[in-house]
């Protein structure tokens, strides 16, 4: 199959990704730091690592503050609640928030909104992006941050961190979703002004899925979204005081850990190469899309690996269908978790075809998609 469909999970790992993830389940198996013998803290020592690899990768303020997670959703709502739950006993915290975002973000903010623990405003978009102007024209006194995605899943399109802080008071926090970005371009959280950057493992860091982490600043406080055993402070029925503990219950995946340390080695030395052939791969398939008379393309060039599309006379849906069943290509057809911006986009009804692609995609793979995408809006 030729796998055009990434941006909803990596379809090819590196191969030190699953070495790495087969070594941590064919052994002995342990839990890190919830025992004194040597497996147990060999086994803590990788996931420091991983938490260590990260915040340098990020230029983040202290690994004690890089939280893992199963995915980027988990990673959103503890930073969410955590944000919001800090504020309890004080006024009630106002969030802006944009028309691009994923469910992930929009769906914590709502039941914040509903349940009366925060209030929300939502930017539209201008163009085919969201203005800094228009998110810095929302804030109120009860401002505590503004959330965002680094990249639409939809469509690519990208909202610059750096242009949004010069805008916004120093007290206002910057929480963004780097789902689709993380691993494709290269973030420095400290440049750019982010105080939370929530990752999906599986994306573009090469790891597997149940992979993920949310990093924070230390100006930013989060109260405990989840409750359990840390394997530290037993004798206390409340969860600890310091970080990651206070944040991570239950015992983490290893092998998901491993994986996000392979992935995040294999990118370090290559990143900003593999943003550019990205960049580079999808103006090709925009370029040669836009030569197809009854497909519409909603993307430009992006390090990203998304273009977003739709056929004038096919839904779809079904266009995607035919593309795997008739050509075993694999994209995305539909609505992509992302309510707000397809009603912006006025594709809510049809949504909008998703082809995603990562470094392993070769140019003859790209060929055959453009192909079989003429031969089904010709037919």
């Amino acid at each position: 199959m030729i796998y055009f469909d990434n941006a909803a999970t990596g379809g090819t790992k590196p191969d030190s990704v699953l070495r790495a993830v087969r070594a941590s389940i064919e052994g002995v198996c342990g839990n890190p730091g919830r025992s004194g013998h040597s497996l147990s803290v060999a086994l803590a020592e990788n996931i420091l690592h991983c938490r260590k690899l990260l915040c340098d990768f990020f230029h983040s303020d202290s690994y004690e503050r890089v939280i893992l997670t199963k995915n980027c959703t988990e990673a959103l709502n503890i930073a969410l609640f955590g944000c919001a739950d800090a504020h309890i006993g004080k006024q009630k915290p106002h969030f802006i928030t944009t028309v691009m975002e994923h469910n992930s973000v929009l769906r914590p903010l709502t039941h914040l909104q509903k349940t009366n623990r925060a209030e929300i405003t939502i930017v539209p978009l201008r163009g085919d992006t969201v203005s800094p102007k228009d998110i810095a024209a929302a804030l109120r006194p009860n401002t505590v941050a503004a959330v965002f995605t680094l990249a639409s899943n939809v469509t690519g399109a990208a909202v610059d961190p750096s242009a949004v802080r010069a805008l916004l008071p120093q007290s206002v926090y910057i929480l963004c979703d780097g789902a689709q970005a993380c691993g494709h371009r290269r973030i420095d959280m400290k440049k750019e002004g982010i105080d939370a950057l929530a990752l999906a493992g599986h994306k573009g860091m090469h790891g597997i899925q149940g992979s993920g982490a949310l990093l924070f600043s230390q100006r930013l406080e989060l109260a405990p979204v989840w409750f359990g055993g840390t394997g530290s402070e037993s004798f206390s029925t409340d969860m600890p005081d310091f970080y990651p503990d206070r944040l991570e219950a239950g015992t983490l995946s290893c092998p998901a850990a491993a994986s996000l340390t392979e992935g995040t080695l294999y990118l370090m030395s290559r990143i900003e190469r593999l943003e550019r052939e990205l960049f580079a791969k999808t103006k090709q398939l925009i370029d040669g899309l836009l030569k197809i008379d009854a497909i519409a393309v909603y993307s430009r060039p992006n390090p990203y690996g998304i273009v977003a599309f739709r056929c004038k006379n096919l839904q779809s849906e079904f266009f995607a269908q035919r593309l795997s069943d008739e050509y075993c290509i694999a994209v995305r057809g539909g609505l992509h978790c992302a309510p707000l911006m397809h009603r912006a986009l006025h594709t809510d009804g049809e949504g909008l075809i998703r082809a995603s692609l990562s470094e392993f995609n070769t140019d003859a793979e790209m060929q055959i998609f453009l192909q079989a995408c003429a031969e089904i809006a010709k037919n």
